[in-house]
């Protein structure tokens, strides 16, 4: 499998940028885990409740050490600080100062990387971290990727 490693730098707003991101994978019915510490998870929880009025993003949050249920696997979208088993997934999005685990699982990884210089630091690490194990990451627009009529994928 092709994996594509996608960096969206420079977010001004990550909790509010990735709120946009998932509604848009919702809207065109792909699954995504969303990996990260479990504070910016929690955070994001609770934003993708909120960040727009009469609108809901399908999600659940598993927590280091919880077993996958099946139930679960029919949510869209999980938001998982470390879990042995992820549901199959379209894309992941990581919130993380890390990298991915295993990349090569996935189709598509999203690095969001925000605006300050500790995240941009934290990125550059992943972008090599990426490079090292073979990957070609790309700077994507996240401007355009985030936009929910924006026609590419």
């Amino acid at each position: 499998m092709v994996v594509r490693v996608e960096f969206h730098t420079d977010i001004a707003d990550a909790p509010g940028y990735t709120c946009r991101l998932l509604r848009k994978a919702y809207r065109r019915g792909l699954k995504a885990v969303v990996t990260g510490d479990a504070e910016r998870l929690n955070r994001l929880d609770v934003l993708l409740w909120t960040f727009e009025q009469l609108e809901f993003v399908p999600h659940v949050r598993l927590r280091r050490g919880e077993q996958p249920q099946a139930a679960l696997a029919r949510t869209p979208i999980w938001l998982a600080d470390d879990a042995p088993v992820w549901p199959a997934a379209d894309l992941v999005v990581n919130l993380g100062d890390g990298a991915l685990r295993e990349p090569e699982r996935f189709e598509r990884v999203i690095e969001i990387v925000g605006d300050d210089e500790a995240e941009r630091h934290a990125g550059r690490a992943r972008w090599r971290h990426y490079t090292a194990a073979g990957l070609k990451p790309v700077h994507a627009n996240a401007t355009a990727t985030a936009n929910d009529n924006d026609a590419s994928s």
